[in-house]
């Protein structure tokens, strides 16, 4: 490993006091290039070391041994400095991260103008938000351009792994570090390398399980980028033509997601009026390659699928009528979920304004410690706003946080509810015994579980994937079919930043 720093004493020059060559517009052969990426003589920062950034510096630390992680958060700046992950649910994180800490080839930093005066490539991984208008609020971009930009030097690489808004690279980051480096924009490199990256599979999908996409806003920055990208993965790089292109695949990934999700939702909802499983005839229609129907389901969360859309949606003059339905009918599941409760439980006798329900479930996909925009969420509030007693029961998170009284799955069997409503399937569910709690309305959004030969009433939305219509009962009989916790990967996103 080269020998560097955090505060920019000493990485800027090379031998004899000459600035250190960058890759970008490098005068040195391709094989060159790569030996000093690989052998620590480029150093990279990677600026925010949240769910994808945390692993994509452990990767890049893996790969260069040169590695220097930036986050504003203190606390997991410490955690990251003493060989540790504060990422929940990572297979194989926690050891990578002490292996390359251990080894002195990742180390953790809140400064980041300091650690861009060390670095020549600087990979930027923080989370593009929408603000109360729903436009793509690029603040902590900015603020970690500005980072980049006290300590950019002629040839160095920036990479944006970001999901931006089509054309930021090009009309906005690449102008602002120039003004703020006071260097020209032809003297380094900029390119967008979107993540494809899925909570869970993390190190999986950054060491290779996609190909690639790599586009600069010149063709330098293309093959800058090309060359770093096929040293960290073991798939294909797909070079595009710029930039732009590339936040556009991004983008459009995350937009089919959600109109097919859209879609999915749409055919679920007329599960009842047909009563049949839509489930079952999704999953048969599937059999042909041309249709590839998503899973119906309670909703779309997390800070991907939900959030793309209004990258283009607030900053186009087209009407993009397809994908602002989709946005809707995806929106509007949480009520649907609140509305079918409802009427299950007037089946009952019961009004839902006096009822006590528990909702499994708060996190946004089973496994993931994230409720940003979770289903479970809207549900929450929906039946608050109704009047009932909420209860909520999740293993990663607090569900007093969001509004539910928190309860645990051992207290169950003591509690007395009206009725649950599984938004997230979490594998820790698997130890209700559902024979234990006292007979109820269970509305499971998810096909999860199977409640045919309990006491329970058991609403299933958009029917179960093995032919039961919504309510079950009404074809009459068991169906017999093993139940396993579903993946949902179609619904439950692609994790990005």
């Amino acid at each position: 490993m080269v020998e560097r720093s955090i505060d920019g004493t000493d990485g800027d020059e090379g031998a004899e006091g000459q600035p250190r060559e960058g890759l970008y517009d490098s005068s040195r052969s391709p094989d060159e290039q790569r030996d000093r990426l690989r052998n620590g003589e480029l150093p990279v920062a990677v600026y925010g070391l949240g769910k994808m950034g945390l692993p994509l510096a452990a990767v890049y630390a893996e790969t260069t041994g040169n590695v220097i992680g930036v986050d504003v958060d203190p606390a997991v700046v410490e955690t990251v400095a003493d060989g540790e992950s504060h990422v929940v649910g990572e297979p194989g994180l926690d050891e990578l991260v002490a292996r390359q800490v251990g080894a002195g080839r990742l180390a953790a930093t809140t400064a980041g103008a300091a650690a861009a005066h060390t670095a020549r490539i600087h990979v930027l991984i923080v989370p593009t938000l929408l603000d109360d208008e729903n436009e793509p609020n690029l603040t902590t971009v900015e603020s970690v351009a500005d980072d980049i930009a006290a300590g950019l030097a002629p040839g160095d690489l920036v990479i944006a792994e970001s999901t931006l808004p089509p054309g930021t690279c090009r009309d906005v980051l690449r102008p602002h570090l120039a003004s703020e480096s006071g260097l020209s924009t032809d003297a380094f490199g900029l390119a967008f390398c979107p993540e494809r990256t899925s909570s869970g599979t993390a190190l999986r999908d950054i060491r290779g399980q996609y190909p690639k996409v790599v586009g600069g806003v010149d063709s330098e920055s293309t093959r800058a980028a090309a060359i770093v990208y096929d040293e960290l993965s073991a798939n294909e790089v797909h070079p595009v033509s710029d930039a732009t292109t590339a936040e556009a695949v991004k983008v459009f990934e995350g937009i089919y997601r959600d109109v097919n999700i859209g879609l999915a939702n749409e055919l679920g909802r007329l599960a009842d009026e047909l009563e049949v499983s839509v489930r079952e005839a999704i999953e048969t229609a599937n059999d042909l390659p041309m249709c590839q129907l998503h899973d119906p389901g309670p909703g779309v969360g997390g800070h991907c699928i939900p959030y793309y859309p209004h990258f283009l949606l607030e900053r186009t003059d087209e009407p993009m009528d397809v994908t602002r339905t989709a946005r809707r009918v995806n929106d509007g599941m949480p009520a649907v979920v609140v509305e079918r409760l409802e009427r299950e439980l007037e089946e009952t006798g019961t009004d839902l304004a006096a009822a006590s329900v528990v909702v499994l479930g708060v996190t946004y996909r089973p496994g993931v410690e994230e409720t940003r925009a979770s289903p479970a969420l809207g549900v929450i509030d929906g039946l608050l706003e109704r009047g009932a007693d909420v209860a909520g029961v999740d293993p990663l998170v607090d569900p007093s946080e969001h509004g539910a009284r928190a309860v645990t799955i051992d207290d169950l069997p003591a509690e007395a509810f009206d009725a649950a409503v599984m938004v997230t399937p979490h594998g820790a569910f698997d130890r209700i015994d559902w024979e234990a709690l006292e007979p109820m309305v269970v509305v499971d959004g998810r096909d999860a579980i199977d409640l045919s030969a309990t006491a329970h009433r058991e609403y299933d939305l958009a029917g179960s994937s093995d032919g039961r219509p919504p309510r079950g009962d009404e074809r009459g009989g068991e169906t017999g079919r093993t139940v396993s916790t579903p993946t949902n990967a179609t619904t439950d996103g692609r994790t990005d930043v």
